[in-house]
């Protein structure tokens, strides 16, 4: 994996410690409210101090949290990141003494060595009489030792270290709202790539340093903010107007601009993105909307959203958050903030501003946001993912192609053996909303907030040994349903199963790999014999048998091979139009007995050749038994 690819996985392992932040956030507003007028000002104490032990021991909550991230979970790589940092922590108090404090950053230092050693040791095999020590239980005790040489060597650079990150914070936050406008500008446009988590965790979890009452040194924007640093929150106050008030601007914006008999699809899917952006901060379904086509507009709105930042100093606003900048956490973290409500109406002109501006480029340059073509919306489409996700697999380059697949938030993070072989149409076609090549077989595929469901139900196909069959589009035009068919005999299957399309051209290609086993005299329909046994039935139009003159010509004939995409039929687009009762060319498999599961993509507007249509799962042969069941 290259560096690009360790720091995407970083950038998402770094996600996974910050999932106990909004707790110690609603711990510490329940806190504050006024329990001695119910005799209970105890039981607020406890709240109070139960949020603020979150916050102290965020440091550890990092080292297993980057340590788990970065192993797929592995629990004795978290259990050695635990155990190195107590001993990292001790270590430096006994050898430089309590006054240095690397905060997170010990942390994430700590977790990223207990994640070098698991992958290191993992597989590491021992003479038989000590071989309860080898593979994964070597990781503690490697651990162990590397924590004490790293600490030796901290305690010989930790000052140097402490004075260089003192100057760096110190110059950083002396650059005032031009800091905060340059910092929004680079959190903005590192979104797409996912890096934007490592930035974030520097000025949040780095920069600046403030001691509590009770004495504690606390770094960083986010943790000064919860523990009254008055000055803390000025890399964060300024992200309230773009996500609770901008972006669901944009989404309105391409609302708007949907055509008419598109847009109350695309209507139920960006008022739920704009939501979801208002409350929580979730805001790549909307961003990678418009990023790919429109890139130039995601640059001017990487510089709107540094200037809000500026804004929010300039007015002396100090706002934070313990997960984003949505509605929820601006509630409950306002009786902490300084100016907090001029952010309202700074996110109402940032929201007109947004929607104005974004109308009018997406009519000005046409740009093709969601709803504005047939087949470029983002649907809701939860309860189809067990069904759609092995089209997915098979998108991405089928199973083999597969090492490394994780999820986010919003996207699946791929590191792929061969990034060339994805269909990026096809997982357009399947919902993403952008797709990013970082080089080295790294990937995102944006899928939103179904990503980690996708992820779960991949996972399953991975684990199976199991024979599946993958369909490409044998036409350009429109899929449907078979059951739309207007013949009885396809609709009601007593053919066969399969999907059916209505062409927009006169070419039919082959949708499998296979042997063409039967023509019929007037071409008009054919028969494939897959390698795997189906028997593929594809039949132009209906009721075709007898058009009048010669409608089909055959580029193949019986008993040849051909490939996915391979030229089958070309035939007389307009005459047949004319002559025949219907354009629906049925796909079925004529053999279905042996199929054990259907997937179909979404049935919408496709391109002749086109990958992952339609999949099916075969049933174990009687040699394999149960197994792939």
């Amino acid at each position: 994996m290259n560096w690009m690819g360790n720091l995407q996985q970083l950038g998402r392992s770094l996600m996974l410690p910050t999932i106990a932040l909004p707790i110690a956030a609603v711990l510490l507003r329940l806190g504050d409210l006024p329990w001695d007028v119910i005799h209970a000002s105890g039981f607020g104490d406890m709240l109070l101090l139960a949020g603020n032990t979150i916050f102290d021991y965020l440091p550890i909550i990092f080292a297993v949290g980057v340590a788990l991230g970065l192993t797929e979970s592995a629990g004795i790589a978290g259990l050695s990141a635990m155990l190195g940092y107590f001993m990292f922590t001790r270590l430096i108090e006994h050898g430089i003494g309590p006054q240095f404090q690397l905060g997170v950053s010990g942390g994430i230092l700590i977790g990223l060595l207990a994640a070098i050693i698991y992958h290191r040791c993992k597989e590491i095999k021992l003479p038989e009489y000590i071989q309860f020590f080898g593979g994964p239980r070597m990781v503690p005790l490697v651990m162990g030792l590397s924590t004490l040489i790293v600490s030796y060597v901290m305690i010989a650079i930790g000052p140097t270290l402490e004075t260089l990150m003192s100057k760096i914070s110190s110059g950083l936050l002396g650059l005032g709202g031009f800091g905060a406008f340059i910092y929004g500008i680079a959190h903005r446009l590192l979104v797409p790539s996912g890096l934007h988590h490592i930035l974030n965790n520097f000025f949040w979890f780095q920069v600046g340093e403030y001691q509590s009452p009770s004495g504690d040194q606390v770094y960083g924007d986010l943790p000064r903010y919860f523990a009254g640093d008055p000055t803390a929150g000025m890399y964060m106050a300024g992200l309230y107007p773009i996500m609770m008030f901008a972006l669901p601007a944009i989404a309105f914006a391409i609302i708007g601009e949907a055509r008419e008999d598109l847009k109350p699809k695309i209507k139920a899917t960006f008022l739920t993105a704009a939501l979801a952006s208002f409350l929580t901060g979730v805001t790549e379904p909307i961003e990678f909307a418009f990023l790919f086509v429109a890139p130039y507009l995601f640059v001017i709105h990487a510089i709107l959203s540094g200037a809000a930042m500026w804004i929010a100093y300039e007015l002396n606003i100090h706002h934070g958050f313990s997960y984003s900048a949505g509605a929820i956490d601006y509630i409950i973290n306002l009786h902490l903030s300084h100016n907090g409500f001029l952010l309202i109406p700074i996110g109402l002109v940032y929201g007109l501003l947004y929607y104005f501006l974004f109308r009018w480029a997406i009519q000005k340059f046409q740009i093709p946001t969601p709803g504005r073509e047939e087949g470029s919306s983002l649907e809701e489409w939860a309860g189809d993912i067990p069904y759609r996700s092995p089209l997915i697999l098979q998108a991405l380059g089928g199973k083999d192609n597969i090492k490394k697949i994780e999820a986010c938030i919003t996207r699946l993070r791929l590191t792929l053996v061969n990034d060339r072989l994805m269909d990026i149409t096809a997982l357009r076609h399947l919902g993403a909303a952008g797709v990013i090549r970082l080089g080295g077989g790294n990937v995102q595929v944006v899928f939103g907030t179904f990503s980690e469901l996708i992820r779960e139900e991949i996972m399953k196909v991975l684990r199976k040994d199991i024979h599946v069959v993958l369909f490409t589009s044998p036409m350009q035009g429109r899929m449907i349903p078979i059951e739309e068919v207007p013949d009885r005999i396809f609709a009601s299957r007593l053919v066969g199963n399969g999907v059916a399309f209505i062409p927009e051209k006169g070419e039919l290609v082959s949708p499998v790999a296979g042997k063409i086993m039967h023509i019929y005299p007037t071409m008009h329909a054919l028969g494939i014999l897959t390698d795997e046994g189906l028997e593929v039935l594809l039949h132009i139009g209906i009721d075709t048998s007898s058009l009048p003159g010669k409608c089909f010509n055959a580029v193949v004939k019986e008993g040849d091979r051909v490939e996915a995409g391979q030229l089958l039929v070309k035939f007389n687009y307009n005459k047949v139009k004319k002559f025949a009762s219907s354009l629906a060319t049925p796909m079925i498999i004529t053999n279905p007995d042996i199929v054990k599961s259907w997937s179909f993509a979404p049935f919408k507007p496709v391109k002749k050749g086109q990958g992952s249509v339609m999949s099916v799962v075969l049933k174990p042969t009687k040699s394999e038994g149960g197994t792939n069941g």
